[in-house]
């Protein structure tokens, strides 16, 4: 910023120069708080969500003791090797049997009480963004249980159709396997 030669002096705090600076920042200042909420304003593409359930003969209680240790995920979704956790916040990392991806997931809410936990994607091979996800299990009349999950998420514009087919298919394949699991 190059300031008028009647602000420039020896001693740099007069009255004028404080002004003068005070003005440029304020305008600066301006400039920004418009300039942000412009495009901030953007709409982004809508969000979408995908639910998917299945019923167990099973007891909720049985269920949850084997799918609501966050890390268990590794024991009965076909498409994961491993899954690795850390504490505080409670995050996992999950790697898929292939090695060709992974996910880190931060745990966002749990209520055993309830039967349920829900994460987020810190990282993820899915062209999405603010994607969380809630699974859970409840008890079924007279006996059984349901499981579902849910998820909420904003596809990359152009790729909402593979964000899609992708959660769709890691949602099926894990209560797919459940369901094998809790038959026997």
């Amino acid at each position: 910023m190059l300031l008028p030669k009647a602000l420039i002096s020896k001693n740099p705090v007069t009255s004028e120069r404080k002004a003068y600076l005070a003005a440029r920042i304020a305008g600066v200042f301006l400039a920004a708080c418009i300039a942000v909420p412009m495009k901030a304003s953007a709409a982004p593409p809508p969000a979408a969500s995908l639910t998917r359930s299945i019923d167990v003969s099973a007891s909720a209680d049985a269920v949850w003791s084997a799918i609501g240790p966050f890390c268990a995920i590794k024991d009965w979704h076909p498409a994961i090797a491993t899954c690795s956790e850390i504490y505080a916040p409670t995050v996992r990392t999950l790697v898929t049997k292939d090695g060709a991806a992974t996910f880190v997931e931060p745990e966002t809410a749990r209520n055993d009480a309830k039967r349920q936990y829900t994460y987020t994607f810190a990282s993820a091979p899915i062209p999405v963004s603010h994607y969380m996800a809630t699974i859970g299990v409840t008890p079924r009349k007279p006996s059984g249980a349901t499981i579902t999950w849910r998820g909420t998420w904003t596809p990359e514009p152009g790729k909402e159709k593979a964000a899609m087919d992708a959660l769709t298919g890691i949602y099926e394949s894990g209560l797919d396997a459940l369901k094998a699991k809790f038959a026997k």
